[in-house]
């Protein structure tokens, strides 16, 4: 007989969370029968669990069944991939993102991502570098492309696979990629579609090539 968890009592639905969390960290999760099953719990107690945890964004808001009957979740993403793939992807969504933007941004939008284009004096590079793009999704007007393009960029921030450097960013850089994106800015302001989706695919080629010359530096001198 199935053990049923007092989601009333905090100390039992925490343990099934965890259980659930361990599970998720190891292999990623499998099915809801699967998983039931194997923790011995009723399946709409373990439904409550699930949803708990895909509120706190740790298995994602979203379920995709994969071959062998698994759920791919954020954490089994991060484990799969790696920079490299994070940045081709990106290639392939964001131009398409800047191009809808120049269509169908309202005024407000543009004038949000031709303000996020520069990084103020003080301010996180980084933060600010994700602002404008996030500024273009949210102004593309497909809210499942934003919804697709949000969950590429927590698998990147990851400290499994983020790139890290101990170096301050050098401010010439900085200089670049703000021209870079005032590129795009501008063509989204002007309406110019075909400019948009050129500029910002040029802005991640120039990523990708930073990318590939800090994994594989002998590589990128040759």
């Amino acid at each position: 007989m199935q053990n049923v968890v007092d989601a009333n009592n905090p100390t039992e639905f925490a343990s099934l969370i965890d259980a659930i969390r361990g599970l998720a960290t190891k292999s990623g999760l499998s099915s809801e029968r699967a998983l039931a099953n194997r923790l011995n719990v009723k399946r709409h107690q373990l439904r409550r669990a699930l949803h708990a945890l895909r509120e706190s964004g740790e298995i994602g808001p979203a379920e995709r069944k994969r071959k062998g009957g698994g759920i791919r979740n954020r954490e089994g993403l991060i484990q799969d991939t790696n920079p490299l793939e994070v940045i081709e992807m990106r290639i392939a969504i964001e131009p398409c993102l800047a191009r809808f933007a120049a269509l169908r941004a309202s005024p407000l939008e543009i004038a949000r991502i031709e303000r996020a284009a520069t990084t103020l004096a003080g301010s996180d590079s980084a933060a600010a570098d994700l602002k404008f793009h996030k500024a273009i999704a949210a102004g593309s007007g497909n809210k499942l492309a934003e919804s697709f393009y949000t969950m590429l960029r927590q698998v990147a921030s990851d400290t499994r696979i983020r790139i890290c450097n101990s170096r301050p960013v050098c401010p010439k850089r900085i200089q670049q990629r703000d021209a870079e994106h005032r590129a795009v800015a501008n063509a989204i302001s002007s309406r110019d579609a075909d400019a948009a989706e050129q500029a910002m695919r040029l802005h991640l080629v120039a990523v990708q090539k930073r990318v590939i010359e800090h994994l594989h530096p002998l590589i990128a001198a040759v």
